[in-house]
C-alpha cells in the first residue's frame, strides 16, 4: 500500500495499541523477546474527509458517502477505543480566525494542571492514567446521578470495559483540576462529550 509521508496505514496504527495500553513494546527475534519501556502521549490529527472541506460552509465538500465511509475506517475501532480525547473541530471563518481569543493564558491553565497532578500523587501516589478499575471505585467515587450517566452511555453506545474505565479515569481528572472531591454528573459528561460519537446522550433520562 503507497502512503505518503504524513498518513499511515490502518495496520500500522494499530500496531499502536499494545503501547498504547501497557506502556510496553515487546520485541522478538528468533528465541529472544525483550520489552521496551514505551509509555507516551499520542496526539494526533486527519482531514474530515478526503478534501479535507466536509462541514465547510461554503459546501466544498463533495466527498460521496462511500469515499468518507472508507476515510474513516483507515482508523479502527480498537484503536479509536484507546485515545481519551477526541475532537472535531469546525472550519472557521477569516473573521473568526483573526478574533482575539477569549481564552485562558497557557500560565493559568499550567498551574491549574500542576495542582490537580500534585492532588493525584497525595491520594493516590500516581496520576490518574495509572489507576486501574479496583483503584477507580476508591479514589474516585461517584455520584448517584454521575453512576447512572456512565451506565446509560455504556449501554445506549455499547461501550467497552475499557471504554467505560477511561471515560471515569477523564471524569476523575476533569473533577482534580476542578478541586472537586467526588466524580459528578457534569464531569462524567464532559469525559463522554471528548469521545467521538457521544455528544448527543442527554445527561437527563
Amino acid at each position: 500500500m503507497r502512503t505518503s509521508q504524513y498518513e499511515f496505514p490502518t495496520h500500522l496504527l494499530d500496531m499502536l495499541r499494545e503501547p498504547l495500553e501497557s506502556g510496553q513494546v515487546a520485541v522478538s527475534r528468533a528465541a529472544h523477546k525483550v520489552i521496551y519501556p514505551a509509555r507516551f502521549q499520542l496526539v494526533g490529527a486527519m482531514n474530515p474527509c478526503p478534501c479535507g472541506y466536509r462541514g465547510h460552509p461554503a459546501g466544498r465538500c463533495r466527498c460521496t458517502q462511500p469515499q468518507l465511509e472508507r476515510y474513516t475506517r483507515r482508523l479502527s475501532g480498537p484503536f479509536l477505543d484507546r485515545i481519551d480525547l477526541q475532537w472535531e473541530l469546525p472550519s472557521l471563518t477569516a473573521e473568526e480566525l483573526m478574533a482575539e481569543s477569549q481564552g485562558e493564558s497557557s500560565k493559568i491553565v499550567r498551574q491549574r494542571v500542576i495542582s490537580a497532578q500534585e492532588r493525584q500523587q497525595e491520594r493516590q501516589g500516581m496520576t490518574n492514567e495509572s489507576l486501574g478499575s479496583d483503584a477507580l471505585h476508591r479514589v474516585a467515587p461517584l455520584s448517584a446521578q454521575a453512576r447512572k450517566l456512565l451506565l446509560r452511555a455504556a449501554d445506549h453506545y455499547e461501550l467497552s470495559v475499557r471504554a467505560v474505565h477511561r471515560v471515569w479515569r477523564v471524569a476523575r481528572t476533569i473533577a482534580d483540576l476542578g478541586a472537586e472531591e467526588s466524580v459528578s454528573e457534569s464531569a462524567i459528561a464532559e469525559a463522554l462529550h471528548y469521545r467521538t460519537g457521544f455528544r448527543k446522550l442527554d445527561p437527563s433520562p
